[in-house]
């Protein structure tokens, strides 16, 4: 199994959710809003100042876009202290959040992924004959990139289940919304 698997069902059973806001409010980060970033620009970033982690979230993206972005950001918070703390600028900065191009971005898209929706849930959206992989995305209120990190985690688990998109973050294109 993943550790980006584990360190999500760890989070999710020990605080009792799969919602990224009541993550963050238990792991004792602060969510602020940015109504400066464009829409199509920074989506959000993770901080830890004076040994006080922060989340700050794009607030003109979508409630859903936001939604993914607190999700991803806890994600760091979680798996990436080290490097948080350890980077000049003291913040890991997420332009488009499905980019596959750095292991920091690999492993936080695959927490989010696997924390956000169960094996069970996504078995039984696909498992749905007049469901496709995006009407399947739909049912379980992600984004279809992040299905496909959820189903490249089950596949390495060995799970039965087939990917039709790569993990690249140029299947989001230009597109103001992660939708």
């Amino acid at each position: 199994m993943g550790y980006e698997f584990e360190a999500a069902e760890r989070a999710a059973k020990m605080h009792q959710t799969r919602d990224p806001y009541k993550l963050l409010e238990a792991i004792g980060a602060n969510i602020r809003y940015c109504y400066e970033f464009e829409p199509d620009g920074l989506k959000g970033y993770s901080t830890i100042l004076n040994r006080v982690m922060f989340a700050v979230i794009n607030g003109n993206l979508s409630e859903h876009d936001q939604r993914i972005v607190a999700g991803h950001e806890a994600a760091h918070l979680i798996l990436h202290k080290t490097e948080i703390l350890s980077s000049p600028a003291q913040a890991l900065k997420d332009f488009n959040l499905y980019d596959n191009s750095g292991r920091l971005e690999y492993q936080a898209n695959s927490f989010l992924a696997d924390f956000l929706v169960s094996d069970e849930d996504v078995m039984e959206a696909i498992s749905n004959d007049d469901h496709d992989f995006f009407r399947s995305a739909r049912e379980l209120y992600i984004p279809p990139p992040l299905l496909a990190f959820k189903l490249h985690s089950m596949m390495r688990r060995d799970f039965k289940v087939r990917n039709p998109i790569d993990l690249q973050s140029s299947f989001l294109g230009d597109n103001n919304s992660m939708w």
